[in-house]
């Protein structure tokens, strides 16, 4: 008898799940706007390229370098959008994750070189439409601020596939 039904006690049966994913180039498309109170809506428009991936289980995944537009150059920001909810992380010269769920306040660390911040995020609407070729992504929510409300704020992400 050769071997047949034996197994070795830690390892050589083990079965692993390979995750296959689609990554591709894109050009992404963001116009953000924010309101404070008695102020008039302050908005960004932003054009980069970066990546868009998506897995097996359906996560999306776009990342893409923020410039000196933005405030925040030298800081890699990612969306990863899984069912109903997004996260926002960013890292590098700011470092935080925003997590919008509609209906639902997420309470994060928003950590800058001038120290770190408690921000409440309360998604009032979120949509995604995303595929392989990109799509849109949308919320509107506002942003407390150890716990004091301070703006509400909006974007969109426009994603398209990129033709380099």
């Amino acid at each position: 008898v050769s071997g047949g039904g034996r197994h070795r006690p830690g390892g050589a049966d083990r079965h692993y799940e390979i995750l296959t994913m689609i990554e591709k180039n894109v050009v992404i498309f963001v116009r953000g706007e924010q309101t404070y109170d008695g102020a008039d809506p302050d908005a960004t428009e932003l054009i980069s390229e970066g990546t868009m991936s998506i897995d097996d289980g359906g996560a999306v995944t776009v990342t893409y370098q923020e410039t000196e537009l933005t405030g925040m150059e030298g800081t890699t920001t990612r969306f990863t959008i899984q069912g109903d909810s997004v996260v926002l992380t960013r890292t590098g010269s700011v470092n935080s994750q925003m997590v919008f769920q509609k209906g639902v306040r997420h309470s994060s660390l928003y950590e800058t070189p001038y120290g770190a911040l408690t921000v409440d995020v309360s998604t009032l609407r979120l949509a995604h439409r995303l595929g392989e070729r990109g799509g849109v992504l949308e919320a509107a929510y506002t942003v407390a601020v150890e716990h004091q409300l301070v703006s509400r704020n909006q974007f969109k992400i426009r994603i398209r596939e990129s033709m380099r």
